[in-house]
């Protein structure tokens, strides 16, 4: 059984990513409602900003994780459709790593 991946452009101006396996419309008309309590709930009104079927249930909660993980910016470019943009944002995103970050390095103490 497949399911729909979405997101959701709140009042606020946030994201909201989730999954179901019920009917898309439904689910959305269940978070405008505030059916579910927590984050939608208190950003009424909601709209649909994307949405993708996956045949797999397995394969829509890999890319909600992947997407919850990603910046604004790369969010905006995959409802926008913009590839490029989403290429080029993951790629600044890594680089950091790529020069020699020292995230993680040992700290000295002062004497």
């Amino acid at each position: 059984m497949g399911a729909w991946l979405y997101i959701l452009r709140c009042n606020d101006g946030s994201y909201y990513t989730g999954t179901t396996r019920a009917d898309l419309e439904r689910r959305v008309a269940e978070h405008q409602s505030g059916h579910f309590p927590g984050y939608t709930e208190t950003r009424r009104p909601v709209e649909l900003a994307y949405s993708e079927y996956f045949d797999q249930i397995t394969d829509a909660i890999a890319a909600e994780r992947q997407i919850k993980g990603g910046s604004r910016v790369k969010k905006e470019a995959l409802m926008s459709g913009d590839f490029a943009k989403l290429k080029e944002s993951a790629r600044r995103h890594r680089s950091p790593s790529l020069h020699g970050s020292r995230r993680g390095a040992p700290r000295r103490s002062s004497p």
